[in-house]
């Protein structure tokens, strides 16, 4: 691969989940070796806690051209990458019952069922944190760098024409010489304010989930489906995806805490925690359904999910700058749009436009105009809300 030189620094992404990683694999196989800074480890936060799941037809208006070519991609990059973990499945709409009465569709919902229908037959997933660190791991194959280290601000000056340049990034207390600058930090993007003076309404959605390590079993292998399941009264509205290994995961578990832009400044991804009392609730949930949850949870633990007040990403050049960028904002979907965020903005950076989809409706400088107002927020089916809002 013939790489591009940069004048005075690198292209570097701050930030080391999947949307960072997405950006910097694409940047590679267009000739440009980034680095990447992330502050922990790669899929750190909800990219190595997500649940995975794709859905290419659930788009509606702006979002649709990204459902769709992104789950495209995600089939072409499970082969390319050699994902374990990515595979269709079917998606069953369930309503928990009271008394014993198990599911016609699926033999391993053999506890209390009072309804369950196909939801959806085109549907896939992937394990996130496997998908992160493949496209990760393949871009710094392809010439990109890896730095641990804690982004604190950026080194920006004011041009002759008024508009303002960054020349470096500040990482531990030193500079990085950078010749194009990429946010793609989730919830933490909130920083992009201080440091790009740029409206970003974003909360950070706290969530619990939890996952039963099946290890060996064959009941969800052979027969494996994703369940959205209607609201409870443990409070939830469970989501649950069996992934290919065996494991069981569970999230729209109810009890999600809202973080606001300053209290997200204060919060390392290592303090997002879970909530116990809410993996106790999703236990009892599962439990009424199936006998796959007679253990309980073997493991349990909490992400923020990045979501701006109009319920849509930011992916673009940050206004009035000549050289910064930022893509973050993703909310539920994340996982999904990551591939088609990644090409877009290594488009946008290299090119000069993206040309793999259209990026006017996610202009980082909407919220000039918009802040304060609320689209919808959680998980829909073709403009329609499915499992768990917020």
């Amino acid at each position: 691969i013939f790489f591009r030189l940069e004048m005075n620094g690198d292209i570097i992404i701050c930030g080391g989940g999947i949307i960072g990683a997405s950006i910097a694999y694409h940047l590679t196989l267009k000739g440009v070796a980034p680095i990447v800074v992330e502050r922990c480890e790669v899929a750190a936060a909800a990219s190595g806690k997500a649940g995975g799941f794709l859905a290419g037809e659930w788009g509606s208006g702006v979002t649709a051209d990204l459902h769709r070519k992104s789950f495209a991609m995600h089939g072409a990059l499970a082969k390319t990458l050699g994902l374990q973990s990515y595979r269709p499945i079917p998606v069953l709409s369930v309503t928990a019952g009271k008394k014993p009465k198990p599911s016609q569709h699926c033999t391993w919902l053999d506890g209390s069922i009072a309804k369950s229908s196909l939801m959806d037959s085109g549907t896939a997933q992937v394990t996130p944190k496997e998908l992160t660190c493949a496209l990760m791991d393949a871009a710094v194959s392809n010439g990109a760098r890896v730095v641990i280290g804690k982004v604190e601000g950026l080194q920006v000056v004011q041009t002759g024409d008024g508009m303002r340049q960054v020349q470096g990034v500040v990482v531990d207390g030193k500079p990085l010489p950078a010749a194009k600058v990429v946010i793609a930090m989730g919830p933490w993007s909130v920083f992009a304010t201080d440091w790009l003076q740029i409206s970003v309404p974003m909360e950070g959605i706290w969530s619990t989930s939890v996952v039963y390590k099946n290890e060996g079993t064959q009941r969800t292998v052979a027969e494996p489906f994703a369940l959205f399941c209607a609201e409870d009264d443990n409070g939830c509205h469970l989501e649950v995806y069996p992934r290919p290994n065996g494991d069981v995961y569970l999230c729209g578990i109810g009890g999600s805490a809202y973080t606001s832009p300053e209290d997200i400044k204060q919060v390392s991804p290592s303090e997002v925690t879970p909530n116990p009392k809410r993996v106790v609730a999703a236990h009892r949930s599962f439990s009424r359904m199936t006998s796959l949850a007679e253990d309980g949870p073997t493991s349990t633990q909490a992400c923020m999910r990045p979501c701006l007040s109009d319920g849509l990403p930011m992916m673009g050049l940050v206004p009035a700058t000549e050289n910064a960028f930022i893509a973050c904002g993703h909310n539920c979907w994340g996982i999904l749009w990551a591939p088609v965020t990644g090409l877009a903005m290594a488009e946008l950076i290299v090119d000069g436009r993206a040309s793999v989809v259209d990026l006017k409706p996610f202009n980082p400088g909407r919220f000039g105009n918009l802040q304060g107002m609320r689209g919808q927020r959680g998980r829909q089916q073709v403009g329609q809300p499915v499992g768990e809002q917020w």
